[in-house]
């Protein structure tokens, strides 16, 4: 009995010395991802490029995200057990940077990749894409093939697209859908449409598109006049007038090649700029398209009013429509974003080869090498197309009080490699394959190159199905 007596006596005693120790580990400091302030996102160890000339680049860095924002973003060393995150990436050996944003598109045109190529732009657009565009463009096909355009995109590192098509409702729809930002636009001209008969028809859609989403956190609509030759100047006028009204932003194609600017010339004794100038159209609210074949003096309105100008340097090279003088156009002071211009014209949705081809054409061009510097190409992909979009005070730059619209970029595969000057490498080397993680209105679109917002296996066999069926037609 004694011995049994002193067994649980020594039971008992390791047991209190088990639950005193268990107390101490129980209570002893807390794990970092656990403590801090609680945020959606927190990004470790990046290095971060934030378009923002007060912090351009943080090496080994953080970036924290909550309810759709960054709130804080700094250096590692500062971050201590400041936040904790619902969801941590750890980002080292990797780049943040902001989403990149494509000023001029045509997502739809997806289902004309590939057609009629090699051709100048009237004869292009007259004999091939627009009785094209008659037959096959719907509502279903165009839905299908922005999806299509969107999941290109986001896999580029695009995270907001400025459209100007038809079935307009449909390419928000599918960008909604998808969780990426986007600025719309029903294509108006002065003959009927795929969707509307009128010009006026078109205007009408528009108007009730701009009162459906306003206010909506992702999609915006703009008033969209094709071009100066395709509009009347009453028709023009009307579009100023609405966009007025009602407080939107205009998009229009403008001074695309040397025979828009011709016809002008011998219509009017203008060229498209002074034209659109004359009739009160331009303004600080305007994106216009190429602007390709613009003289000093057109440089110098279009900079006057404020006009933001999307360059498409591929769609411009392919369709043989001429160098724009973006050099010249930045020193005047105007805001330049880059464009993809539809796949038909291009024939893909990479900013980053459009980014490329801006930097490597100017300088051979100009016969010039410092012609078009890579921070001047980045911030053109980022905050300056924010700027020609009006999103500038949302997007387009990393800094606190911002929406989180950004990317994530691998740098560790051996073109990447080494980094001496990371701006050169991300223009002249890094590619969208690269490009991990998409970060849209603090939501993750992309994570490890997986589309989380799109069923890309789907969309694939919607779109191979409709196009298989355009291919028969057209062989037939």
């Amino acid at each position: 009995m004694k011995s049994y007596i002193m067994d649980q006596k020594h039971s008992s005693t390791h047991l209190v010395f088990i639950l005193f120790f268990l107390n101490i580990f129980a209570c002893g400091p807390k794990p970092e991802s656990v403590t801090g302030e609680r945020v959606d996102i927190l990004i470790t160890g990046a290095t971060i490029i934030t378009s923002d000339d007060v912090r351009p680049v943080i090496d080994e860095g953080f970036l924290a995200v909550r309810h759709g924002k960054i709130i804080d973003l700094g250096k590692m060393a500062d971050l201590g057990q400041k936040y904790s995150g619902e969801k941590i990436i750890d980002a080292t050996g990797q780049l943040v940077m902001p989403g990149l944003i494509n000023t001029h598109t045509h997502a739809a045109m997806t289902l004309f990749r590939g057609l009629a190529n090699d051709l100048p732009l009237q004869e292009w657009l007259e004999k091939h894409i627009w009785p094209a565009e008659a037959r096959y463009v719907r509502g279903e096909t165009v839905h299908t093939a922005s999806l299509l355009a969107v999941a290109e995109m986001i896999q580029a590192g695009t995270t907001t697209f400025c459209d100007m098509y038809f079935f307009e409702e449909e390419v928000a729809r599918a960008a909604k859908s998808s969780g990426m930002r986007a600025v719309v636009g029903e294509g108006i001209l002065d003959f009927p449409t795929p969707d509307h008969p009128s010009p006026d028809k078109a205007l009408a859609y528009t108007v009730e598109l701009i009162r459906k989403w306003e206010n909506d956190p992702l999609i915006s609509v703009a008033i969209a006049p094709h071009s100066p030759y395709t509009c009347s100047e009453t028709l023009l006028r009307k579009c100023r007038h609405f966009a007025d009204s009602l407080d939107v932003r205009l998009m229009i194609h403008l001074s695309e090649t040397r025979k828009e600017v011709s016809d002008m010339k011998t219509l009017r004794n203008q060229s498209p700029v002074e034209y659109l100038d004359q009739i009160g159209f331009l303004g600080p609210d305007v994106n216009a398209a190429h602007c390709v074949q613009v003289s000093e003096k057109d440089i110098a309105i279009l900079a006057s009013k404020g006009v933001g100008v999307s360059h498409n340097p591929q769609s411009n090279m392919k369709l043989a429509s001429g160098v724009a003088p973006v050099p010249a156009m930045l020193k005047a002071g105007l805001a330049v974003g880059l464009g993809t211009d539809g796949v038909a014209s291009n024939n893909d949705l990479n900013l980053w080869e459009e980014m490329n081809t801006t930097s490597l054409l100017q300088k051979v061009f100009l016969n010039d090498p410092t012609a078009m510097n890579p921070k001047a190409v980045i911030k053109m992909a980022t905050i300056d197309g924010a700027k020609i979009l009006g999103l500038d005070n949302k997007i387009g730059s990393l800094k606190a009080g911002k929406q989180a619209d950004l990317i994530i970029v691998d740098l560790k595969e051996p073109h990447n490699q080494p980094q001496y000057d990371i701006f050169s490498l991300l223009v002249y080397s890094t590619d969208a394959a690269d490009v991990e993680t998409v970060i849209v209105d603090g939501k993750i679109v992309m994570e490890n190159r997986q589309l989380l917002t799109i069923d890309e296996a789907e969309v694939l066999a919607n779109f191979s199905r409709i196009t298989s069926e355009i291919q028969k037609e057209m062989v037939e």
